[in-house]
């Protein structure tokens, strides 16, 4: 699923074949070395377990770490598997410390946006932590036939994990003092810890996904086959049986749950009182929250326990839920959404969610997502710099319209948008726009920003400056950025170069941003920029990108009846 994976395939074949085999090897070993302790009645020796705790340790980065932690706790543990989990719970640990140590941390806040940032560390932490633990509880019983699906949420998961991780630290930038400082030495080993955790995963895909195991190893492998009932669930029955058809539902077809209405015509005037009553956890049933035309003027969050939630206006001009939080008043970007989505599984349809801080509130969210397997159909997003907040998980968007000038739609989801519309707005004085800035901050995670079949224009007030305040595709927020425009019209707003460089760093040399069969004036190459992380890719690389692949899309999109193609368009 990682395109850019692909280049270079060829020189780390023998390293993936051998890292592979050595794990193989260790399932074999592990297996005949059971049999054999329980024939003996004597305990595993110390020296295999070394010996499983260092293969398991290969393809990590941080071989040390991952090699001390695990000594230290998994006891004469053997099974690679469990070595994982065991990796998992110390990575929940150390992450549980550092909550600890920020209580501490306060008194070394010297302003209002270090406590922020303080505050926000403990809430993002424990997002890491769930992502962690949903993992450690996925390694366990499973079909080897499904072993791909099983490894593909886990990489999504972990890929959170680091992601929140980072975004902690983020927030002590431009802060005062020495706390930033402080909660970066304490998180340094679960950072470590949690990105180790993805590479183990990955490694165990690329083991099972290798052609160049033999006959026998892979029977050996399918011999590891558990009881399919004890197999934990992919995707919820719940979810990929939901048949919602959404191409054609409407507030009579859907039968709301509940009504929020404005004008006194439904159970509740606002939609904060509305979310009191989705279920916990929410299961079998997406529940359906009709809010009917208007203007409201909330800040909504739907927080982790608001699963299979639906929100469904009157259409994305006529129903719209509005703020103007904004880091020019003192507010950290995380926190300036006006709407938040955690729960999973989330759904909107014909809404529309803003901020109006405007160019001179700086960064001010609209629309912040972290919510797993999330859809967002003819959705009308709008703000200035930052209005998207497409942050963790996999989230699909159909034919929505985004609006903003500085990096618009940022974050580090694997977050696909099909047929869409991305509207460049006059920003301030001397500002330059960027549609994207994609977030990625390991090679080995599965996020990207996607733009397939979208428009890519300028509002009216924003053609007048267009040479003066320019405007790109985007720019490498992060170390590995991946961003991909392809089968996209793009017009005469965006510069020739096409991509900006990110001030003062070289992450346009370690990310990828790439193109594919765009169109329009804004589409010509012949000046884009040199970079080594810039592609012009092919058909079969666009390919990768496609929501079907990025996305596993046929398990949960296809299903919800939304319109969706699963590759490549003719267009």
């Amino acid at each position: 699923m990682s395109g850019d994976d692909r280049h270079g395939k060829k020189k780390k074949v023998a390293i993936i074949a051998v890292s592979a085999l050595i794990l193989v090897a260790m399932v074999v070993a592990v297996a005949v070395g059971v049999t054999k302790s329980q024939k003996s009645g004597h305990d595993a020796k110390p020296a295999t377990t070394s010996k499983a705790i260092e293969a398991i340790c290969q393809p990590t980065d941080y071989k040390e770490t991952c090699q001390n932690s695990l000594s230290s706790s998994a006891g004469n543990v053997t099974d690679p598997k469990e070595l994982i989990k065991v990796g998992f719970q110390i990575a929940m640990d150390k992450i549980q410390e550092v909550i600890n140590n920020s209580t501490t941390l306060k008194e070394l806040a010297k302003d209002p946006m270090t406590n922020q940032a303080l505050e926000n560390c403990k809430e993002l932490l424990l997002y890491s932590i769930d992502d962690l633990k949903r993992s450690f509880d996925k390694i366990g019983p499973f079909e080897v036939g499904k072993l791909n699906e099983y490894v593909e949420d886990l990489k999504v998961w972990l890929s959170a994990s680091i992601t929140y991780e980072q975004t902690c630290l983020d927030g002590f930038k431009n802060t005062t003092g020495d706390a930033g400082t402080k909660m970066q030495n304490f998180m340094k080993t679960s950072q470590e810890l949690t990105k180790n955790g993805l590479a183990m995963v990955t490694e165990i895909g690329n083991m099972f996904g290798n052609t160049n195991l033999k006959p026998n190893q892979r029977r050996l492998l399918a011999d590891a086959e558990l009881d399919p009932k004890k197999a934990p669930k992919v995707i919820p029955t719940w979810i990929d049986g939901r048949k919602l058809d959404l191409a054609t539902a409407n507030t009579q077809t859907l039968k709301p749950d509940v009504v929020v209405a404005q004008d006194g015509s439904g159970k509740y005037k606002t939609i904060n009182e509305a979310l009191k009553d989705i279920p916990k956890n929410n299961a079998q049933k997406t529940f359906v929250i009709y809010i009917k035309e208007g203007v409201y003027n909330e800040y909504v969050l739907l927080d982790k326990h608001m699963t299979n939630v639906m929100f469904i206006g009157d259409g994305p001009t006529k129903t719209k839920i509005t703020g103007n939080k904004n880091f020019a008043d003192g507010v950290q970007t995380f926190k300036t959404a006006t709407v938040a989505v955690i729960g999973d599984y989330f759904i909107a349809k014909d809404i529309g969610f803003e901020n109006t801080a405007g160019a001179r509130g700086h960064q001010a969210v609209a629309l912040r997502v972290q919510s797993d397997l999330s859809i967002f159909y003819n959705c009308q997003i709008d703000g200035y710099q930052d209005t998207l907040y497409s942050q963790t998980h996999r989230q699909f968007y159909r034919d929505c319209t985004i609006s903003g000038t500085i990096d618009f739609i940022f974050g580090d989801a694997a977050a696909v948008f099909q047929n869409c519309k991305m509207i460049i707005r006059k920003p301030g004085d001397k500002q330059s726009c960027m549609v994207t800035a994609q977030g990625r901050t390991d090679r080995r995670q599965p996020s990207a920003i996607v733009l397939q079949n979208c428009t890519i224009t300028g509002e009216k007030d924003y053609i007048p400056v267009k040479d003066i305040n320019k405007a790109y595709l985007g720019r490498p927020w992060t170390t590995f950025s991946r961003t991909i425009v392809m089968q996209s019209q793009i017009d005469d707003v965006i510069q020739p170069e096409g991509w900006m460089e990110w001030t003062g760093t070289n992450n346009h040399q370690t990310c990828w941003f790439g193109e594919y069969g765009n169109r329009g004036p804004g589409a010509v190459l012949t000046k884009r920029v040199a970079w080594r992380g810039y592609k012009q890719v092919n058909a079969q690389h666009a390919a990768d990108f496609t929501a079907g692949r990025v996305l596993s899309g046929d398990r949960w999109i296809k299903p919800s009846g939304v319109p969706y193609v699963a590759g490549l368009m003719s267009v």
